[in-house]
């Protein structure tokens, strides 16, 4: 029997054992049994792919299932607040905008988009997950970048993005 046969084996009596509690305590935590049940099998997954099972592997399912937990609560709430915060202009009205505006709408966002494919990828990923409202630590995982580089990194990706919008508007057509 190989390692990976014997870590197969242990994984899968793991999750026998202690999918049933994790599931528990999660859905007491969130009181929604469907996130529940995705952030218990997301806590397994991790575990998977870390390829080895923990000293405690109670303690650490319950770590990660409780870090997903509070991970989802917080993009929701910073999904409310985003929501919450759109301008006036954004929300539904009995009136449909002017044809007009959709058409310069359209044509902001392209122009934007074309100066975001100016970017390098990473100040392009940067401006986005800000955009999005993941907060410093979440962008620095994501990138795989210190934490405490992410502010000056979207200093410069927003200059980079400011500099290439004003090369946009001086180049001739």
């Amino acid at each position: 029997m190989t390692a990976r046969d014997a870590y197969e084996i242990a994984f899968r009596r793991l999750f026998d054992e202690q999918f049933v509690s994790l599931f528990r305590y999660l859905d007491r935590l969130s009181g929604d049994p469907e996130l529940a049940g995705d952030l218990a099998q997301e806590a397994f997954v991790r575990l998977y792919r870390r390829g080895e099972i923990p000293d405690d592997p109670r303690a650490w399912l319950a770590a990660v299932a409780s870090n997903l937990f509070w991970d989802e609560r917080r993009r929701a709430r910073r999904h409310e607040q985003l929501l919450a915060r759109q301008p006036p202009d954004l929300t539904l009205s009995a009136a449909p905008p002017a044809p007009d505006a959709e058409v310069i709408a359209g044509e902001q966002r392209a122009q934007v988009r074309s100066v975001m494919e100016r970017l390098s990828p990473r100040d392009r990923q940067m401006l986005l997950l800000r955009h999005e409202g993941f907060s410093y630590r979440e962008i620095a995982q994501a990138l795989g970048i210190p934490e405490t580089s992410v502010g000056t990194m979207l200093v410069r990706a927003t200059a980079a993005f400011r500099a290439a919008f004003t090369e946009r508007d001086r180049a001739p057509e």
